[in-house]
């Protein structure tokens, strides 16, 4: 379990209890405009109940639920990357639209970076934000991430082909 001191936000393992809470955030059209296609929607609770079951075999942990004042909230992850890329990991993450703009996916974004620094040992973490989601890019900015570069038109969704923007940060 990953804590943000006096913030009432944690990192913990997801549990299969957390099923019917995650379908009911997950299930919204806005959060799905932001995240890659393979995100289901409509969001129901089988897909919940794979998802849950594909964290539980994670080694190491590197999905978890975020928690605000003992809520599931959302998920924040890291893709740990292999080859070359070994050292290396994309981060993603989502919270329920009635969260948004509280600060909470900035102290989640600051936790798992620590923990895939100090924990994992990664060099870097790095991630693509579609050109419309500014909150996101806020987020990364504010946690130290560093607008490396936009691929333009690389991304489509939801029919219309938009630029991507990289970001990354580093331990030095």
């Amino acid at each position: 379990m990953l804590i943000a001191a006096n913030t009432g936000i944690i990192l913990r393992k997801l549990e299969f209890a957390d099923k019917k809470r995650l379908a009911q955030l997950a299930n919204n059209k806005k959060i799905w405009d932001n995240v890659r296609d393979y995100f289901p929607y409509p969001y129901t609770k089988k897909d919940a109940t794979e998802f849950i079951e594909s964290c539980r075999k994670e080694d190491p942990e590197i999905t978890f639920a975020v928690v605000f004042n003992n809520e599931l909230v959302g998920v924040a992850g890291l893709v740990l990357q292999t080859d070359i890329y070994k050292n290396t990991a994309e981060i993603g993450y989502w919270i329920g639209e009635e969260y948004w703009n509280k600060g909470i996916a900035t102290q989640a974004v600051r936790l798992l970076v620590s923990y895939g620094f100090e924990n994992l040992k990664l060099h870097r973490i790095f991630t693509g934000v579609f050109e419309y989601n500014k909150a996101s890019q806020k987020v990364l900015e504010k946690c130290g991430f560093v607008h490396e570069g936009t691929s333009k038109k690389s991304i489509t969704k939801n029919n219309a082909i938009i630029d991507e923007y990289r970001y990354g940060i580093v331990i030095e």
